[in-house]
């Protein structure tokens, strides 16, 4: 299952990308070739850098390729290694639980609430907050998978 959301998010991510940039190069071209700049390409390249930004942070944490300071892990014994992989993932799933989950449903929730809409689109805020939500459903899911993963060796 875990490969078939690397592909999903893979798919979803370049597409988002190829998006922003042809939204840019039409940015660009409308303010400098036609005279005339589109009202709306600057908030649409924002709010899509918002959704690549964070599903990019779940793709790059289920791929295991996040920031990660390795000076103490090498001078502990394998098995306190072990407990300390353990323990960074248990804090991520606790962070993208209460952060990214429990805060961007009541993130979405107040914005479709009072009807937030953005200035140039008209679309509601809401749309553009569920990336927190769904990026760290994405991201407790890897790290519960890599910490089952880790339960299982040895």
């Amino acid at each position: 299952m875990r490969e078939k959301i690397d592909q999903i998010l893979e798919y979803i991510l370049s597409l988002l990308l190829g998006l922003m940039v042809l939204n840019v190069l039409w940015q660009v071209a409308s303010r400098f070739l036609l005279n005339d700049p589109s009202a709306f390409t600057d908030e649409l390249s924002r709010y899509l850098l918002i959704w690549v930004g964070l599903l990019g942070a779940a793709y790059a944490s289920g791929k295991g390729m996040h920031v990660a300071i390795e000076l103490l892990e090498r001078a502990l014994s394998p098995k306190k290694q072990r407990i300390q992989q353990l323990s960074i993932q248990v804090i991520i799933i606790v962070f993208a639980f209460l952060v990214l989950i429990v805060g961007g449903i009541r993130l979405v929730h107040i914005s479709f609430q009072l009807g937030q809409t953005s200035s140039a689109m008209h679309i509601p805020l809401g749309y553009v907050y569920l990336a927190l939500p769904l990026s760290g459903v994405l991201i407790a899911y890897y790290s519960f998978s890599d910490f089952i993963k880790l339960l299982k060796k040895n």
